[in-house]
């Protein structure tokens, strides 16, 4: 019999560390915070203590107790079973369709800066920014198709338009603070953060930044001694989250007006602000393009990571059994890559169609909503469900032990609960409130729906295959495990 292809093991610490900088550091959130103004800067502090901390810790365990490829889906499944686990991972693939478009669009936008304005006439060009998504896209699947060494290649490059924009931006703001003094000077009292509906559904939005620390382990099988190299990567990568999120937008306030930086092109308009007042304007277009590296950069580390999901779900045959083959050269679940690549370019090109398109488009968007969000209730909740398992020595545990990890999920757990319940509340000024609840919770329960539906009609066609082939090799059907 031929012996079967094995992933490949080829991702190394350093690779895993500039995976975490390139899946959780997108630059446009330093400026979406600056533009709230002062205030943001304990909401940074709150997300970082609430919510990232107990991300970390916790798939920091559970990679270490579960090492499998698969991540939260493994984790998911071995603390509550298999329909859990299927539908945290339905929620988190589905989840993450809208999003390669929605960033690779703001890296369009970025990238138009570079050219000055002949890039600006392509503004309003539809077909630019679908081209731009859609090429991207085909890249960054055909490259994790042909293998792990090529997937983190793009990887480690694209890492590199999140840390010099923000190495460059940190350096501005000091140049142009030592010269001309703060842009504004604010009272100690506009720190505070002052409570209103908006701005908490902001703030809520803000934890999210932090997100992206559970993606790496869905490749646990293709990561080197994953036991060991996960811990210190999150280490390591998390404290270049937390000091370019903070400093950047720390940075951004201390230089320039919140209105300064406002605008899904915030990040980019406080470059040129910068660079233009220290006389570096020719800044501006390397910036622009690393910043659109940053955006292919978070679509390749999300798509690379979360086609695992569907891969493993196919082993467990909740999904056709094609989703679980390897390719015999390049080592890699290519069926589940290049599906899950095909299913966001096809997202990209409903999100450019015409209006009645378009409108399913919103709908989609309006199920990622709440959909992103559950599969962090399903991390923590199996985090503290896989506290009363024994485990091995070798396994890295929470300092603390089990009181200090049932501690930070719970945090966590409140966290994602209290998000999910304000991101079901629509804007102050949305025109149709009713209408918008409905559309985020009624997406949601459809989104839900179409995976259980799913779950059950797979599962129900192995079942008969199962009997179908008891009944051909004469075994007895009280000896069939599901």
């Amino acid at each position: 019999m031929p012996q079967e292809p094995t992933l490949k093991r080829g991702i190394r610490f350093r690779d895993l560390v500039l995976f975490y900088v390139v899946s959780g550091l997108s630059v446009r959130w330093a400026a979406t915070a600056a533009a709230a103004g002062p205030s943001i800067l304990l909401v940074w502090v709150a997300a970082l203590t609430c919510f990232f901390i107990p991300l970390a810790a916790s798939v920091m365990e559970l990679s270490s107790r579960l090492p499998d490829e698969g991540g939260l889906y493994v984790w998911t499944r071995e603390a509550f079973g298999d329909f859990s686990g299927f539908i945290a991972a339905w929620t988190y693939w589905m989840s993450n369709l809208p999003y390669f478009s929605g960033v690779l669009y703001f890296g369009a936008a970025s990238t138009l800066f570079a050219f000055g304005t002949r890039g600006r006439a392509l503004g309003s060009s539809p077909m630019y920014y679908l081209g731009f998504a859609t090429l991207w896209l085909s890249i960054i699947t055909l490259l994790n198709i042909r293998g792990v060494d090529a997937g983190k290649w793009l990887n480690n490059v694209s890492s590199l338009g999140g840390l010099v924009p923000m190495a460059v931006l940190l350096a501005l703001a000091a140049v142009s603070y030592l010269r001309f003094g703060p842009a504004i000077k604010y009272p100690l009292a506009s720190f505070a953060p002052h409570w209103t509906f908006d701005n908490a559904v902001f703030w809520s939005s803000v934890f999210f930044a932090f997100s992206g620390l559970e993606s790496a382990s869905a490749m646990g099988g293709e990561i080197e001694n994953p036991r060991r190299v996960i811990p210190w990567a999150i280490l390591a990568g998390g404290s270049i989250l937390a000091v370019a999120y903070i400093g950047g937008t720390g940075a951004l306030l201390a230089a320039l007006p919140p209105d300064a930086v406002g605008g899904p092109d915030g990040f980019v308009n406080g470059i040129r602000a910068l660079s233009t007042r220290a006389g570096m304007g020719w800044l501006l277009a390397p910036v622009a393009l690393l910043v659109g590296l940053n955006a292919v950069g978070g679509a390749a580390a999300y798509l690379s990571s979360t086609s695992r999901l569907p891969f493993v779900a196919g082993i467990d045959h909740y999904l056709p059994s094609a989703f679980g083959k390897i390719h015999p050269r390049y080592r890699t679940p290519w069926v589940a890559i290049g599906v899950y690549g095909l299913a966001g370019i096809a997202v990209a090109l409903l999100g450019q169609a015409g209006t009645t398109v378009r409108g399913a488009y919103d709908v989609l968007v309006a199920m990622g909503i709440i959909s992103f969000f559950l599969p962090y209730l399903f991390l923590f909740a199996a985090m503290i469900k896989l506290q009363n398992r024994p485990v091995d020595p070798e396994v890295r545990r929470v300092p603390g032990g089990k009181p200090v990890a049932i501690l930070l999920a719970s945090v966590g757990l409140a966290s994602v609960a209290l998000t999910i319940v304000l991101s079901a509340f629509p804007a102050s000024d949305d025109p149709n409130k009713p209408l918008a609840v409905t559309k985020v919770v009624g997406g949601t329960i459809v989104l839900v729906g179409a995976g259980v539906v799913v779950f059950v009609v797979e599962r129900r066609r192995v079942r008969v295959l199962l009997v179908r082939s008891a009944q051909t090799n004469d075994v007895a059907p009280d000896r069939l495990r599901h």
